[in-house]
């Protein structure tokens, strides 16, 4: 099947997504299996309507970003596929790689300068099953059916105009209805009525995309809408499921230690633990992958370490003699275990992967291309030729340009030693070059190693400049909360200075005193007056409102040692009776600013000098005449419990 499968490969050949100036250009490959059908440079557009017309299997990219500059964007473009073709990244999902190595999975090199050759790279491995399918959509679709044109307001016929149109509407919802029944998918419906018929009709159907009976429509009176249902964030789906072939290190004892390479030398597993059977083993290993060697580091193979190969129909590989520990300690230097067990384990499974890498190299330029190397290797190492492997596969194996021709012997021994001779000099002249390759490769390393302690320093020395930096910023930021907090103390000590200073202005005038703003006689207007401007023993309240007053307040108010509290005008007059006594009890004079002209601007103000003196000595009479009544009254009611008090004794002596 997967060689029927036809794939677009695209790549970029100039512009970005990201210009709204350049737009991209794409450098398109056509694959039909291993056919090239065609190879072109096309624009967005393009593109689209070429993928509308032909519908491929999979459209296939090296990087998401060629396509799209962010989520949205990609949701839009793949809402706007065929329902039918599949976006693959083939360098991987959540975790990618470089397209070269992907392409080397499968013995294939391309030009990387050259976008078409890189977009025919892309859709071979696609075709071959390497990345990723990007999944955006819920296994569920959306299919809205809904007016094409608005009514407006019409007409004498405006009423029919609108029959016909909801009728459409309902009609094409009961054929898709009618589709979706036929098909046996399972969908919620849901309808908003209208005049003769419905403005719109939903169809929530419980199936992917691809699989609803339903394409986009635009017609006259109606259209038709189909989407997915998006997931929360994109998600990735290896198109291919075989698991990797790997190589298996095993350190069966009372601590039980395994380590798994892939066929390439990579360390996919390293663990140990007290508690582990061999079913945990073979679990542990069934997730990392397909062991095809199962490796120890001693001659004779411990049964457990079988009881797992046997499990797996591996191959077994032991050494020829136990590996000694210092052996041991050069493989796995440049790999970090926990103990010693994890270290025999990754020995092993090192030694096996030393064992097979040199039949790897020498079968490697012999792979035709587009095979997968992972599947050449596990066949050779269960002893199949490269023949039997490739030929499985249904690939025609080209000769060998590094295999050496045929000698026929001669019957003469002189010719048989000229061509031994010419092959030994040929072997010494290789030996050469790989030696000269070997030393200038040893050259670049140390060249390598120069840079990165040069890189590693610079690195360092950044970081900690910027570690300083971020420690200056910190300390600024709280500098400047510091300025601002005190520019604010210091503009509020400003005005208090201000309205002082007009207190004093006042007061050194003989014909007006000063007064200060209460709002209200409540606790709040008392803190606030108190806080800003502030009370002194002698100042003129003037309150706007005196309802909500109470007691404490009043109380509160003649503990400061006011003078006097002015109301607005006609406020006294109608004012509690109970307020003017507790005024009284206090001795705060409240007085009516119906008679005092005063003048406020803002929390200060003034009033005229004489009016408030003569309203200050009229409520001074008052609270003369109030304090003698109360005088009155306590001795009358002393009198009056002496009175008591004497007729009881006279009864009591009677």
């Amino acid at each position: 099947m997967r060689d029927q499968l036809k794939v677009f490969g695209i790549d970029i050949i100039r512009g970005s997504v990201r210009s709204k100036s350049r737009r991209p250009l794409y450098a398109l490959v056509r694959l039909q299996g291993a056919q090239v059908l065609s190879e072109d440079g096309v624009s967005s557009l393009r593109l689209f309507r070429m993928l509308s017309l032909e519908q491929p299997d999979i459209l296939a990219v090296d990087s998401l970003q060629e396509i799209s500059t962010d989520q949205h964007e990609l949701f839009a473009f793949m809402q706007s596929l065929p329902p039918a073709t599949r976006l693959v990244q083939v360098t991987g999902g959540d975790r990618r790689e470089s397209l070269i190595k992907v392409a080397s999975r499968y013995n294939i090199r391309f030009n990387r300068l050259d976008p078409f050759d890189e977009a025919r790279t892309i859709a071979r491995v696609a075709s071959l099953g390497a990345g990723a399918e990007v999944i955006a959509f819920e296994n569920s679709s959306d299919v809205t059916v809904t007016r094409n044109r608005s009514p407006g307001k019409g007409g004498w016929s405006q009423n029919r105009y609108v029959r016909k149109i909801h009728g459409g509407v309902l009609q094409r919802s009961r054929e898709i209805e009618m589709d979706l029944v036929a098909s046996g998918l399972k969908y919620e419906k849901k309808e908003t009525k209208a005049f003769g018929g419905c403005s719109k009709v939903s169809f929530r159907v419980f199936a992917p995309r691809d699989q609803v009976p339903v394409s986009t429509y635009r017609g006259a009176d109606v259209q038709v809408r189909i989407s997915g249902r998006r997931l929360d964030r994109i998600m990735f789906r290896p198109l291919s499921v075989r698991p990797k072939f790997i190589i298996v290190g095993m350190d069966p004892g009372t601590t039980t230690a395994i380590a798994a390479l892939d066929l390439e030398g990579n360390l996919l597993h390293l663990s140990s633990s007290r508690q582990t059977s061999l079913s945990d083993v073979i679990e542990a290993l069934c997730k990392v992958g397909k062991p095809v060697v199962v490796a120890t580091d001693v001659r004779d193979m411990p049964f457990s370490v079988e009881k797992v190969r046997r499990a797996f129909n591996a191959v077994a590989y032991a050494p020829r003699l136990d590996v000694s520990v210092d052996v041991k300690l050069e493989y796995t230097k440049p790999f970090k275990y926990m103990n010693d067990h994890e270290r025999d384990a990754l020995s092993a499974a090192l030694e096996a992967y030393r064992h097979y890498n040199h039949k790897f190299q020498h079968i490697l330029k012999r792979v035709p291309p587009g095979q997968d190397l992972d599947e050449v290797r596990a066949g050779m190492i269960r002893g199949h030729s490269l023949e039997q492997v490739v030929g499985e596969l249904n690939v025609v194996i080209p000769p060998s340009e590094t295999e050496l021709p045929i000698v026929t012997a001669d019957r003469k021994s002189d010719d048989r030693v000229r061509v031994l001779d010419g092959m030994v000099k040929r072997l010494r002249t290789y030996v050469q070059e790989l030696q000269e390759e070997v030393r200038g490769k040893e050259h670049e390393i140390v060249r390598f190693q120069s840079r990165i302690r040069k890189i590693r320093s610079i690195h360092e020395k950044d970081i900690t400049k910027d570690a300083e930096i971020v420690k200056r910023d910190l300390t600024i930021q709280t500098l400047k909360k510091r300025l601002r907090r005190e520019e604010r103390s210091s503009l509020n000590l400003k005005k208090k200075i201000e309205r002082q200073d007009r207190i004093d202005e006042l007061s050194g005038r003989p014909d007006l005193v000063p007064v200060k703003m209460l709002g209200a006689f409540t606790k709040d207007a008392v803190r606030a007056l108190s806080d800003d401007p502030g009370v002194r023993e002698g100042d003129i309240l003037y309150v706007f409102r005196i309802d909500g007053w109470g007691r404490s307040v009043v109380r509160d108010i003649g503990g400061m040692g006011i003078k006097a509290v002015i109301t607005g005008p006609g406020l006294t007059s109608h004012a509690d009776p109970q307020l003017s006594e507790a005024c009284m009890e206090q001795h705060i004079p409240l007085l009516d600013g119906g008679g005092i002209p005063i003048h406020i601007r803002g929390k200060i103000g003034s009033a005229e000098k004489i009016p408030f003196e003569t309203s200050l000595k009229q409520w001074q009479e008052k609270h003369r005449d109030y304090e003698n009544e109360q005088n009155a009254r306590r001795i009358e009611g002393i009198f009056r419990d002496y009175q008591t008090a004497r007729g009881k004794e006279m009864k009591k002596s009677g």
